[in-house]
């Protein structure tokens, strides 16, 4: 065995490299660091080797590449060895086992497979699709089956390089703290794999080892319900372009269409895209919320076919995007916050019809911190409650299981990119959510309405919330924590931001919150990223947020106007937006100051 000797400085390197090349079984990633060994190449392998796998916003994400910092056999192994120690220190001996999924992309049905071998082996039964399924039917196989935890294997709309590893408890929603950092913790503290986790040869045998294809029925069964104008869905004249980004969701979101009783006529799919090809040819980013540049082929589709509605799910069906043929030929591609609103008045307008005698007070509709605010406007006006969570659905799933323990209804959760969860699932489900927002549509059609009319409409009567988002990227790491420690120096931020006065800011990184008679925040920290946001007199807000796997500053503001501005005054309030953007920029990011610079 080569082993590749360190300089002093980094004396841990040349250890890793020997137990990597002891550890690992798959010829081809030993061969990837076995290469670079011959190479000499310290800074490549310092880069694969000293790198940390956690859990972030959606679980493990990294590219597929050898490494103990990279997504391989072997990694996958390792957080699973993790798991599956934290699963019987929890539980003792776990018995009712893990529901387990994967996406279409290379190595996800292979990474799914060793799961559930090491779990397996630890005699924990498994409960595994056969073929690719989407995210959402993942967590709500979990729930189904009441297994003790869940897992997909899936990196969303990642490039294709990438892959991911996303966990669920119990309550089929994604993992927090402390289950999160405890896997991790195991898997560093026993790194070396048991070499049983290696042999797949009697993995199906396994009286452990069982099918999760039992909970796709019912997972439709159970969505049906949230179908309110059956009767207007057989009988649209609309036709609906549905494009699945070579991912999975073409079969689900076809059958989901027909349950929710759409005629088969009014589905069309963009062919290019619908079935899954891990190498995304048409799209090599193939995320769905960058709008109209990487909706081509699916306009065309639409144009080609008289249909005026794109709906469009990433790879693993779990986020929705939407577009609009408006009068004048033009798409409109809805932004996410958009489609928040206009699906906060329909599933509460229905559900309010459906249950009449409820008390709205114990009706929720959940969304992010970043996200828009209008769910909140319409809560207050309406009568329902809003609680905003910190971003991810991690936060969401697990807060709407809590209020529905103690007696709630959680009727909606979303989020800004594209994420909604209406359904039972306790993940964001862009199956349901297609579906949906086709019977939003159709509705509409019968009132002589478009969805844009509509948007205008909710505008009209709670006021307009324009929502502005976008990133600055960062020269370096300690310049981010320079420029938020700045902002909150001695706890004096900023007081006014251009002619905009500050009524409260909210800094979720050290738990700040002048709004709140002690100065604590409701939402829980976020000490691992920078977060703070900032509430205007105007009643606008803006929120600068560090990201948590790149080196960038996104910041979203929102404005927001008394009711009754209609669609003419709409230049002016765009208007207005760019000046708060401006200011928000100059007062906040200061990005001569710093160095940033702006997104391409």
């Amino acid at each position: 065995m080569k082993i590749f000797r360190m300089p002093l400085a980094c004396p841990t390197l040349n250890e890793q490299v020997a137990n990597w090349l002891h550890w690992d079984k798959n010829e081809k990633t030993r061969g990837e660091i076995q290469a670079l060994v011959d190479e000499n190449n310290e800074e490549a392998l310092k880069a694969r080797m000293s790198t940390r796998l956690v859990f972030g916003t959606a679980g493990v994400r990294s590219p597929m590449q050898a490494g103990f910092g990279r997504l391989n056999d072997l990694t996958i192994i390792q957080i699973t060895h993790g798991f599956a120690r934290h699963m019987i220190n929890v539980y003792g001996q776990p018995k009712k086992g893990v529901a387990i999924g994967f996406d279409g992309r290379h190595n996800s049905r292979r990474f799914a497979e060793l799961a559930s071998n090491v779990f397996i082996r630890n005699n924990i039964p498994v409960y595994l699709f056969s073929e690719v399924s989407p995210t959402p039917v993942v967590s709500w196989a979990t729930i189904k089956l009441e297994c003790d935890a869940g897992l997909i294997i899936t990196a969303s709309h990642n490039p294709k390089e990438d892959n991911g590893y996303k966990a669920y408890w119990s309550n089929g929603a994604q993992i927090i703290g402390p289950h999160d950092t405890e896997i991790v913790r195991i898997k560093e503290a026993e790194p070396q794999p048991r070499d049983e986790y290696w042999d797949l040869s009697e993995l199906k045998a396994s009286p452990l080892f069982h099918s999760a294809d039992v909970t796709i029925d019912p997972y439709f069964e159970v969505e049906k319900s949230l179908n309110f104008t059956r009767d207007i869905n057989a009988s649209t004249p609309l036709k609906f372009t549905y494009s699945a980004f070579h991912g999975i969701g073409y079969h689900y979101t076809k059958r989901m269409f027909a349950e929710f009783g759409f005629p088969a006529s009014s589905f069309i799919s963009v062919a290019e895209q619908q079935e899954p090809n891990p190498d995304f040819p048409t799209i090599p980013f193939p995320n769905p919320e960058e709008g109209r540049k990487v909706l081509t082929l699916a306009i065309e589709t639409a144009d080609r076919n008289g249909s005026t509605v794109i709906l469009a799910n990433d790879p693993d069906a779990d986020r929705i995007q939407m577009a609009e043929k408006q009068k004048n030929g033009d798409w409109r591609v809805f932004t996410g916050n958009e489609m928040g609103a206009l699906i906060t008045w329909w599933i509460w307008t229905n559900w309010r019809k459906a249950n009449p005698s409820v008390d709205a007070s114990k009706v929720y509709i959940l969304n992010s911190a970043v996200s828009s605010a209008i769910v909140k406007t319409i809560a207050d006006a309406e009568g329902f409650k809003n609680e905003t969570t910190l971003t991810g659905f991690k936060w969401m799933g697990n807060r709407a299981e809590e209020l529905r323990a103690e007696g709630n209804h959680v009727i909606l959760a979303w989020e800004e990119s594209i994420g909604y969860m209406p359904g039972h699932t306790l993940d964001k489900d862009g199956v349901s959510a297609a579906a949906v927002f086709a019977e939003i549509a159709a509705f509409l059609h019968t009132q002589g309405k478009s969805l844009e009319d509509q948007l205008y409409a909710l505008y009209n009567k709670y006021g307009f919330h324009l929502v502005r988002s976008t990133y600055w990227m960062v020269p370096a790491p300690e310049v981010t924590k320079e420029l938020f420690s700045t902002l909150r120096a001695d706890l004096k931020f900023p007081t006014k931001i251009g002619e905009a006065e500050v009524a409260s800011v909210r800094d979720l990184t050290i738990g700040y919150d002048n709004s709140k008679p002690d100065n604590k925040p409701v939402l829980p920290l976020s000490t691992s990223s920078e977060m703070v946001t900032f509430f205007l007199k105007t009643g606008s807000v803006t929120t600068l947020r560090a990201s948590g796997t790149e080196p960038k500053i996104k910041y979203y503001i929102e404005l927001i106007t008394p009711p009754g501005k209609t669609q003419n005054d709409l230049e002016s309030v765009i208007s207005e937006l760019d000046q708060l953007e401006k200011d928000v920029v100059a007062t906040l990011l200061r990005p001569q100051r710093f160095g940033l610079i702006p997104r391409k």
